[in-house]
């Protein structure tokens, strides 16, 4: 049978391959990629060759020109040896447009890298996410091997390593039980003692399973963040940055904020107001609608029967990124940070809403609190930038004012921004 025509991309899109499927060499508790194996019962979860020529070759096809994000994650991606990935930058310089660059990206644990894989990352322009959660207390209170042995230092080591040669990675830290009440600390670690630049909090929420491993009730397990822990977490972390760190520290989650006050879009699905164009691609080939929705509900086909791009410009696809919107809950359409948050991630939407309705966010809470106490530097930072000035200014601005985050700052005081506004006009609260 004569395979579809894939569709002209109608915008670039990203694709998380994952090449080991969930095999890793460590037990991370709340790891919720570990029980994928049982999809695949009885396979061994490596991606044979002929699958990534198909991946790399249908990557750069169904992209249009301009930079192409060819990223991996498992499971551990670097169990596949650094043979695979000399192969993987051997395609993409084969398989590319003249117009088009491969942006190579690989998230990891770390803990199997040595001098040969920094040279090599480093050489081909890899950016290395790094799972790090903090202080050796809080990482390895969940990240540890099969036999409970803990991995800080290791993930450390290997940091060096990077560092030394040149790589570009960040960190990519959890936020779970083990964070609460620790977010300045946390965060000075991965500034101080890390050198991280580049940081991404992900908050942890695992809900109670069944015996398949399926999500049921409300509930979450003792090892999930509670939702005003984690806004008190962002909080925390945000008045220890926006003090000194500004330009110097990049907090996905304060860059992410402030595009939304600045109107200049949602950088990152999770406050998107719709999502789909973030996928994930499964060591035999197997595409899935996100990487947080590998199941069989969301398995939208195979790259050897289906082309990519067909796959990702299909009706099932757009069902499942408008469905973000359609299905915004209730509480939302009325909370005065729908804007920035636009309900938070599908995945993290399970508490019975009053009333009826669709689910609210786990989160809400603590989304609500952050965006409420970051609204006023925020907006400052956003008139910064509508000047044409940096955001940076804020930090001397903060120090001239004497004042936290502006917190106390009079009503009928001008706005710190420079504007010439008093403040009440300025940051348009009544």
């Amino acid at each position: 049978m004569q395979q579809p025509v894939a569709p002209t991309p109608r915008a670039p899109f990203h694709l998380l391959a994952k090449p080991t499927g969930s095999a890793c060499n460590l037990a991370c508790e709340y790891c919720f990629f570990l029980r994928k194996s049982e999809l695949y019962p009885g396979q061994r979860q490596r991606m044979s060759d002929e699958t990534l020529e198909s991946y790399v070759r249908q990557l750069f096809s169904a992209h249009p020109d301009g930079e192409v994000a060819v990223a991996f994650q498992g499971g551990e991606p670097t169990l596949m040896g650094l043979d695979f990935f000399r192969r993987v930058v051997d395609l993409a310089e084969q398989f590319r447009r003249p117009g088009q660059t491969p942006a190579f990206s690989i998230q990891t644990n770390a803990t199997l890298l040595d001098e040969a894989w920094a040279t090599f990352l480093a050489e081909n322009r890899f950016l290395v996410g790094v799972s790090i959660d903090g202080p050796a207390e809080v990482h390895d209170a969940y990240r540890h091997t099969g036999a409970g042995e803990p991995t800080h230092a290791r993930v450390m080591a290997s940091i060096e390593l990077l560092r030394d040669a040149g790589v570009e990675w960040n960190a990519l830290a959890t936020v779970s039980h083990a964070s609460e009440g620790r977010g300045v600390e946390v965060y000075e670690f991965l500034r101080d003692d890390a050198h991280a630049t580049f940081i991404q909090f992900i908050p942890i929420v695992e809900r109670v399973t069944d015996a398949e491993g399926t999500p049921v009730g409300h509930d979450v397990t003792s090892r999930a963040v509670s939702p005003a822990g984690y806004g008190q977490f962002l909080i925390d972390v945000f008045d220890a940055w926006v003090m000194r760190d500004i330009g110097e520290v990049y907090v996905q989650d304060f860059d992410v904020a402030l595009a939304a006050w600045a109107h200049e879009g949602h950088p990152v699905c999770v406050h998107a107001p719709t999502c789909g164009r973030a996928l994930a691609l499964e060591f035999n080939g197997d595409v899935y609608s996100c990487d947080h929705f590998v199941d069989p509900a969301h398995l939208l086909g195979n790259l050897a029967e289906t082309p990519l791009g067909a796959l990702v410009e299909g009706e099932t696809q757009r069902a499942f990124g408008n469905a973000k919107a359609a299905e915004l809950p209730t509480v939302c359409h009325e909370c005065p940070a729908v804007y920035a948050c636009n309900g938070g991630c599908p995945k993290d939407r399970f508490v019975a809403a009053d009333g009826g309705g669709p689910d609210a966010n786990y989160l809400c809470e603590g989304y609500l609190a952050f965006y409420r106490h970051v609204d006023r530097p925020m907006h400052v930072m956003a008139k910064l930038l509508e000047q044409g000035r940096a955001p940076s200014e804020i930090v001397g601005l903060a120090a001239q004012a004497q004042r936290e985050q502006f917190a106390g700052v009079g009503r009928n005081d001008p706005c710190p921004c420079g504007s010439g506004r008093k403040f009440k006009h300025c940051h348009g609260q009544a």
